[in-house]
């Protein structure tokens, strides 16, 4: 019989690929029915964008790979991750709702693989043999309608549940390894064969192929966590230079202060397989977080695509992961030293660092850390 696994995620499938798309789409001896995450029922109230997701859970089903096949949840209630009350409420109505799903494709007992605290609610009343919880963030950190001891105490109580833990930062680990002895540090990775491509000959994108100076590039969602203030200063100090930009402000993150300077160039999301023509201009890679908690445990998966291209890397200590590679690429703090390990970075002598973090790239890959996960979970006979 198949291996079966239920995902319940917290991004859309069809959402920027994160850890549970790459993570997902590589178990490809299983049959996969993943999740997107629900919206609240006010959410169309927040952003009217949103109207037609409140009915997309009535379509049924999508198949997006040959062995995963996508669902929308229902909408939820809102303030869950700050009552208990609505969390639980939230919890029965998932479970129902999944366990129908899982009983229409003949799942028997697979095993549920969980991404946030909030799924603690759902578990128990969803069949399955084993309960894997794959930690991205520091949920608690996260702003908003929120009770980060509440959100803190859901997720002990997940990984108490669990057959098995995996936690992307050591910070994480060192928390969560309290809940279950069950539990493994893993960071994210990145797609070594699509982004190890900007290191050869690729057409420049139109949109900044007007660009004629130096162009120091950032790839990723802006969330609060990323040090705009560092990176307006940096542009202000170094007209001569461009920053380019590409993803989306989250809701609630202020980049008016980007938008207002003549040399930074804000290009919105781009389709995942463009990104490597777009960094193969860049003169510099930017990793900008801020010394917030949520940036101390972040695991970004911008940072390992940027080692793949082989590009010259500037970044900010946080999070911790980047002092793994500080023979690799650059690391600032304050405007001084970033402008300054920038013009390191772009004077670069020869490929020797080229080719060191092209190969951290290749180690650090999504295949080997999904293998690396599958071997762990062999060890308590889960998907073996």
């Amino acid at each position: 019989m198949k291996k079966q696994v239920i995902c319940l995620s917290t991004t859309p499938w069809h959402a920027h690929p994160t850890r549970k798309q790459q993570v997902m789409s590589r178990l490809s001896d299983c049959e996969i029915l993943y999740f997107d995450p629900p919206i609240t029922v006010i959410a169309p109230l927040k952003d009217k964008s949103m109207k037609p997701r409140m009915t997309e859970w009535k379509r049924g089903g999508e198949k997006v790979a040959a062995n995963i096949t996508r669902y929308s949840l229902p909408p939820v209630l809102p303030f869950y991750n700050k009552y208990r009350f609505f969390n639980r409420r939230n919890g029965k109505k998932v479970a129902k709702f999944v366990s129908d799903i899982a009983k229409q494709h003949g799942f028997e007992n697979p095993v549920l693989w969980v991404y946030h605290p909030s799924n603690v609610d759902s578990v128990d009343r969803i069949p399955h043999s084993a309960l894997v919880y794959d930690c991205v963030d520091r949920h608690s950190q996260y702003p908003g309608l929120i009770n980060p001891a509440l959100v803190d105490g859901m997720e002990a109580e997940l990984a108490a549940k669990c057959s098995a833990v995996f936690a992307t930062a050591k910070g994480l680990y060192d928390t969560l390894s309290k809940s279950c002895e069950r539990t493994w540090m893993i960071p994210n990775g990145g797609n070594y064969d699509l982004f190890s491509k900007a290191d050869g000959k690729l057409e420049v994108p139109t949109d900044i192929a007007d660009i004629d100076t130096p162009i120091l590039g950032f790839v990723g969602a802006l969330q609060q966590c990323i040090d705009r203030e560092l990176a307006a200063e940096v542009a202000r100090r170094r007209p001569d230079w461009t920053l380019v930009f590409i993803g989306a402000p989250l809701a609630g993150v202020d980049v008016s202060m980007l938008e207002a300077l003549p040399n930074v160039r804000m290009l919105g999301r781009r389709e995942h397989e463009t990104l490597p023509a777009y960094i193969s201009r860049f003169d510099v890679c930017l990793n900008l977080f801020d010394a917030g908690g949520l940036a101390k445990d972040v695991s970004p998966l911008k940072f390992y695509e940027y080692l793949a291209t082989g590009k010259p890397v500037v970044t900010t200590p946080m999070p911790l992961q980047v002092r793994d590679f500080a023979d690799a690429v650059y690391i600032a703090d304050g405007a001084d030293e970033f402008i300054a390990a920038c013009e390191r970075a772009m004077a670069e002598p020869d490929r020797a660092m080229t080719e060191r973090r092209m190969e951290y790239g290749r180690i650090c890959s999504w295949d080997g850390r999904v293998a690396e996960i599958r071997e762990k979970l062999a060890t308590l006979d889960i998907l073996k």
